[in-house]
Parts: structure tokens; C-alpha cells; sequence
């Protein structure tokens, strides 16, 4: 299917925001590669290479070494990944940015053990030792040990709970706490290659990487996790102004403050918010935008689902607020056509309502299409319908139970369609929209997948997961 629209990028209705490059991405990808070759490399010329051709000993723990630092960098990798700089968060979206985390993760935590298992050996060989008898004498003897071993225990508990069984059993703010062991690991690491690292001892090229390295993912940790949401909470003075109860399990807090409009804030992106009202205020929950930002005023909206989104509904006018952000590229700075089309699910309406109401288009070039259980269950429906005849936006209630016995966007009563045919019924020329889509992983998959069979260029799919 071709488009008959004329191609143009979509100035934003913000014209203050810059776009992010798009070599940023690439440049960003090279960087964490080219960390990963400048290892290998000062392992190379620390005789790296020379010790595989000795005894067995030597060859093992050569390689025990190389898997060690190469563990050692993946894991700073990691940690600048997820250190929410501004121009890498834009460059991938969080949703990307937490995927490749974890990939890296486990890669360095597998690199991690072969390490120990490596170094244990070889040792154990050149000294003529038991293996229980020499580990005893590596953690007890050798610099730094004892902190490594508690370093490699605090990234197990890490990895543990990473893994998508325990993700699910784990309430999020739990994980959350858990998952900054990982900070913990890396720090209680770094005694152990100073005291008893080959590289530091030997090569002075190797001390400056690695001091560097750690500078700068402590330096992009402390700057953009720590200082900037410091800095940004006092200059606002972001206060709780309204507590709306949409329905008995949905929730509105409009957050007001002082100049707002200096925020590079979107519609469609979500803070993490901190309300300090007692007990518990320092756990941060995402949330998203539910109403374009405003100069004097934030708006999110959330289903009770967890702790944090229930702690919402007990919130009181004046308590402060504290945030991270603003995350997230689920916005209008991608957008590559005239015609906007909204699918969403569920709670997932609260950044396209958002966006709906901030993107510029004409009457007639809009699409909105919610999915939802029942009609008590669509949020903002009077909202939405005042928005889509003041600004001329076609609107699609999909209500009723799941398909039984097969993983589609559509409702029950829409089970006689295929779900790519069911999309161009209601976007026949979908290759002139931009579509965005926002829901549970499962609903927005099949949205996604229907939206690629049916010929949506994939410049033209804005999606990014909000699951943990």
C-alpha cells in the first residue's frame, strides 16, 4: 500500500524542544562496543595472548582474567545505560533502554562466573591445591576478596530477580529496592581489581581506563539520577493541588507548581514521583502523563494495581512532591505524517489523551481506538468526547471480553475478523498515519504485529512498554 500524502516531518507544537540526532543511537552503540575492544586490547598487551601458550594453569587463568575484566566493563555498561541520560533515553526509549540492560546483565553475570570458575582452576593447578582448600585461601588471603564475594552475592540476588518468573512474583517496589543491589556489586568490585587486578598492577594505560570508566558512571549516575531530579523538585516546588477519583479504581493527581513551562516536558512521557506524605515517600512509581503538561500544572492518572498506585488514592492537597524525569519517547518528536491514529487499552489511555490533546493535525486526520471491558471501564470518555468534536477526532469504543483461545486486540464480538483486516477496516490508508499504541504487552503486541502485516512502515509505530 503507497501513500498519497506528502511525506513531511511534524513541526512540534513546542518548538522549543530540539530533536534528538539520529546518530546518537549509533554513537552511543559504538561507545559501549568500543569500551568492550579497548579491554580486550590492554588484556592483549598485558601478556594476554602469551599466557595461552603456557601450561594449563596459565591458560586458565588468562582467560579467568579476561572474562573477569570483560564482566567488570559490561557491568559500567549496564550502569550507564540505565543512568538516565537524557540524549541515550531519547535516542532508545526506556523501554529499549531496560531490554538491552538486561541483556547485557546476564552476558556480565555469566562472564562473572565463568571468572571465578576460571581463576579458581587455574590456581588450584598451579599450586597443587584441592579446590575447596585454595577458594578458602583466594577469599581469605587475597585484597579485596571479601568484598567481591559480597559484591557477586549482592548482583545474584540482582540477576535472580531479574528473570521474568520472579519480575511477576515480586511487588514492584520491591524489585525496585532489590535491584539496587547492583549499584552495591559494582562498588564493592572495585577494591578487588585495585588490590589484586593484574591490569592496575602492571599497566598504567589499564589505570587510567578503569579509573575513568568508574568516574564516568558515577559521575552520569550522580548527575542525572541524583542532582538533576534534586535540583528540579526544589526549583518547582511541585505540590499535590487536586486528588480526582475518575472511578472506584482509577485515580487523577494534578500536581501543581512554579514555572512549569521551563520542564522539557511532553505529552505521552511520565515522571517518577515521589509523594512525601509519611512512611515509604522515598519509593518511586512511574507514571504518565494523562493531560498535556501544563505552565502551572502536571496531571497523571493510574489504576489501583500496586502499592504506589494505591498510595495515590489516600494522597491529600498540599503534600509535596518529588520527580525523576520527564522519561520516555512515546511523543510527537518522531513523527513522520499528517494523520495521527491512538490505540489504546485499558489505563493505557493516559498518554495518548495526552497527546491527542498537544499534537497538531487537522479536523479529520485523527483516530482514536480504546479498548476496553466494559463501558464503566473507559477513563476520560467525557473528556474524550469533547476533545474529538472540538478537534474532530474519530473515535472507536471497542467494549466486551478477550477472544477465547487466541491473543488479539479485538473484542469477542470481533472474533469473525482477523485483526490486520479489522485494522484497515478502521484505518484503510494506514501507511499515511502515525500509530500510536499503548496497553498491555499482550493486547499491544497484537496491535503492533497487525498494524506491520497490514504495511505501517516501522518509522510510523510509536509503542514503548511501561512493565517492569
Amino acid at each position: 500500500m503507497t501513500s498519497t500524502a506528502t511525506p513531511r516531518r511534524i513541526a512540534h507544537a513546542r518548538s522549543r524542544f530540539r530533536r534528538t540526532p539520529v546518530w546518537w543511537r549509533d554513537a552511543i552503540g559504538v561507545a559501549c562496543w568500543g569500551s568492550v575492544l579497548v579491554v580486550i586490547v590492554l588484556w592483549l598487551s598485558g601478556r594476554g595472548i602469551q599466557l595461552l601458550a603456557a601450561g594449563a594453569a596459565d591458560v586458565l587463568t588468562s582467560l579467568g582474567r579476561l572474562a573477569g575484566l570483560v564482566a567488570a566493563d559490561l557491568l559500567l555498561v549496564q550502569v550507564f545505560l540505565m543512568a538516565r541520560v537524557p540524549m541515550i533515553e531519547r535516542s532508545y526509549g526506556q523501554d529499549e533502554l531496560a531490554r538491552r540492560h538486561r541483556q547485557v546483565g546476564f552476558y556480565s553475570f555469566n562472564l562473572l562466573l565463568a571468572h571465578i570458575g576460571l581463576i579458581l582452576i587455574g590456581y588450584t593447578l598451579r599450586d597443587h591445591n584441592d579446590l575447596l582448600h585454595e577458594t578458602w585461601t583466594v577469599v581469605t588471603t587475597y585484597g579485596g576478596m571479601l568484598l567481591a564475594v559480597a559484591g557477586s552475592v549482592a548482583l545474584t540476588v540482582v540477576v535472580l530477580t531479574s528473570v521474568r518468573a520472579a519480575r511477576r512474583a515480586l511487588r514492584y517496589e520491591s524489585w525496585h529496592l532489590l535491584h539496587l543491589y547492583a549499584y552495591v556489586g559494582v562498588g564493592l568490585s572495585v577494591p578487588h581489581e585495585i588490590w589484586t587486578g593484574a591490569d592496575f598492577a602492571t599497566s598504567w594505560m589499564a589505570r587510567v581506563y578503569w579509573w575513568s570508566a568508574y568516574a564516568t558512571a558515577l559521575g552520569t549516575i550522580l548527575m542525572w539520577r541524583v542532582c538533576l531530579p534534586i535540583w528540579r523538585t526544589l526549583r518547582h516546588g511541585l505540590t499535590v493541588s487536586e486528588v480526582i477519583r475518575e472511578s472506584p479504581s482509577v485515580i487523577s493527581v494534578v500536581v501543581a507548581g512554579r514555572g512549569l513551562h521551563r520542564l522539557p516536558v511532553r505529552a505521552g512521557q511520565y515522571f517518577v514521583f515521589r509523594f512525601v506524605d509519611g512512611p515509604g515517600w522515598s519509593r518511586g512509581n512511574p507514571f504518565s502523563l494523562s493531560a498535556a503538561p501544563a505552565p502551572d500544572r502536571l496531571r497523571v492518572t493510574a489504576k489501583a494495581a500496586g502499592d504506589g498506585s494505591r498510595r495515590l488514592f489516600r494522597l491529600r492537597r498540599g503534600t509535596k512532591v518529588a520527580i525523576e524525569g520527564p522519561y520516555g519517547r512515546l511523543t510527537g518528536e518522531h513523527r513522520v505524517t499528517d494523520r495521527i491514529a491512538m490505540f489504546a487499552c485499558g489505563i493505557g489511555i493516559t498518554p495518548l489523551r495526552a497527546l491527542l490533546e498537544e499534537l497538531d493535525y487537522e479536523p479529520g486526520d485523527a483516530v482514536l481506538v480504546y479498548r476496553a471491558h466494559a463501558p464503566e471501564d473507559l477513563v476520560f470518555r467525557d473528556e474524550l468526547d469533547q476533545l474529538a468534536r472540538r478537534r474532530g477526532i474519530t473515535v472507536h469504543y471497542l467494549l466486551g471480553r478477550r477472544i477465547r483461545g487466541r491473543t488479539s486486540w479485538l473484542p469477542q464480538s470481533a472474533a469473525a475478523w482477523t485483526d490486520e483486516d479489522a485494522l484497515l477496516q478502521v484505518l484503510p490508508a494506514i501507511s499515511e498515519y502515525d500509530v500510536y499504541v499503548c496497553g498491555p504487552d499482550p493486547w499491544t503486541d497484537a496491535v503492533c504485529a497487525a498494524a506491520a502485516a497490514a504495511g505501517l512502515p516501522s518509522s510510523q509505530l510509536h509503542r514503548e512498554r511501561f512493565s517492569w
